[in-house]
C-alpha cells in the first residue's frame, strides 16, 4: 500500500482528498495535518467520515517525512512552496493543489499572486498535472502542480482545436461559472447563503489568477503567445463549474468533422466524455465525480468567419482538484488510473 499524507485537511479539496482515499484499493491515509484542528478527530470534523481514527496533526515536516511516501498538499499559496520544497528534495513525491508551481515564470507567478517565489529553480522540476496533456510526464514525475478548476474546464474544452489551423487563438474568450465551494471553506460575506441564494455575481474580470495559467498552457500548445479573455461568476450551487467559450475559427470545418477531431483526441482519457450532437453538458451530472463533460457547436451566422462554441462541465472538487489529483497519483505510481474515481455522479 502506497502511504499518503494530506496537509491542509481540513477544507473542501481535503476532505474530498479523505474521502477518495480512503476508499482507494492501493493508498493508505498514514497522516493529515490541519493547524486550526489540530488534536482533533478528522470524523468529528466531517460527519461522512467515519471510523477511520485518523487525528489531524500541526504541519511540521520534520514529525511527517517518515510517515508517508506522498503528499497532498492542500495548503494555500505560498504557504505551499516550502512544504514542497522540504518534502521533494527530501526524495518525497509531492501533489501540490496550490498554484504554487504551476506558473513557469516565477516573475508571471509574483505579480499574480503579488508574493515571492522562493524557489525558483523548482519550478523547472514541475509537471503540469493535467493528464489527458501531460500523462507521459506524469508518470516519471516527482513533483506535480495540480490544475486550477477554471484552467482544467477551459483547457479541456480547447486542447483539441487550439493547435490546428482551425482556431483563430486571439479570439478566444471563456465564460466560466462556478458553485461557492470554489471560495474555500473559509467563512466569507459574498459567499454566505444570504448573500449568494437566489443570485449570479461576476468577479475578478480580467484580473483573476487562474488567467496566465490558460495562457501558459494554451501557447505551449499554440506554440505562440497568446492572451484570452476570461470572465468567471459565482453561481448560487454547492459545486461545478459550467464553462462556455468561444472561439472564431479561421477555415471553415464542419460540426461533424470537429466532433470526431474532438473524439478522436480524447480516444484514451477515460476521464472526458465528448457528448452527442445537441447534448448540453450540465453540473448535475459531473456532480461528485471525476468527469469533464464536453460538448461542441458551430454558429454560422456571421458573414465572414463561424465561431466554435464549446461547453465544458466539471465538478471544481474532483476534476478541478482532488479527483484530478488522485488520478495524477495512479499515474505516478503506476495504478489502473481510474482506481478510486469511477463513480458517477448521483441521479438526480
Amino acid at each position: 500500500m502506497l502511504k499518503v499524507a494530506i496537509l491542509g485537511g481540513s477544507g473542501y479539496t481535503g476532505s474530498e482528498l479523505l474521502r477518495l482515499l480512503l476508499s482507494h484499493p492501493q493508498a493508505k491515509i498514514t497522516a493529515v495535518t490541519s493547524e486550526r484542528l489540530a488534536g482533533s478527530h478528522v470524523s468529528d470534523v466531517f460527519l461522512n467520515i467515519r471510523g477511520t481514527g485518523l487525528v489531524y496533526e500541526p504541519l511540521k515536516p520534520e514529525n511527517l517525512i517518515k510517515k508517508a511516501d506522498l503528499f497532498f498538499l492542500c495548503l494555500p499559496h505560498k504557504t505551499s512552496q516550502e512544504a514542497a520544497s522540504f518534502f521533494y528534495n527530501s526524495g518525497k513525491k509531492v501533489i501540490d493543489l496550490s498554484a504554487d508551481y504551476r506558473l513557469k515564470s516565477a516573475a508571471v507567478y509574483e505579480k499574480w499572486y503579488e508574493t515571492p517565489h522562493k524557489f525558483k529553480s523548482l519550478l523547472k522540476k514541475a509537471v503540469y498535472g493535467l493528464p489527458e496533456i501531460y500523462r507521459s510526464e506524469i508518470e516519471n514525475a516527482s513533483l506535480i502542480a495540480n490544475p486550477g478548476c477554471y484552467p482544467t474546464g477551459a483547457i479541456l474544452g480547447l486542447a483539441p482545436i487550439i493547435g490546428t489551423n482551425l482556431a483563430e487563438i486571439d479570439s478566444i474568450i471563456i465564460d466560466s461559472k462556478s458553485g461557492v465551494s470554489g471560495a474555500g471553506r473559509n467563512p466569507a460575506l459574498p459567499f454566505m447563503f444570504s448573500e449568494a441564494n437566489e443570485s449570479v455575481k461576476a468577479y475578478a474580470i480580467a484580473s483573476h489568477r487562474h488567467t496566465p495559467e490558460i495562457e501558459q498552457e494554451l501557447s505551449l500548445m499554440s506554440k505562440k503567445k497568446l492572451n484570452i479573455i476570461f470572465t468567471p461568476h459565482i453561481m448560487p450551487m454547492d459545486r461545478g463549474i459550467l464553462s462556455t467559450i468561444y472561439v472564431r475559427l479561421g477555415n471553415s470545418a464542419s460540426l461533424s468533422t470537429i466532433q470526431n477531431m474532438y473524439r478522436n483526441f480524447y480516444k484514451s482519457a477515460p476521464f472526458v466524455r465528448v457528448l452527442k450532437n445537441g447534448i448540453y453538458p450540465i453540473t448535475k451530472a459531473v456532480k461528485g465525480s471525476n468527469y469533464c463533460d464536453i460538448s461542441v457547436f458551430l454558429d454560422k451566422r456571421q458573414s465572414n468567419h463561424n465561431t466554435l462554441i464549446i461547453v465544458t462541465a466539471i465538478d471544481n472538487l474532483l476534476k478541478g482538484a482532488s479527483g484530478q489529483a488522485v488520478q495524477n497519483m495512479n499515474i505516478m505510481h503506476g495504478f489502473e488510473e481510474t482506481a478510486g474515481l469511477a463513480s458517477l455522479s448521483p441521479s438526480p
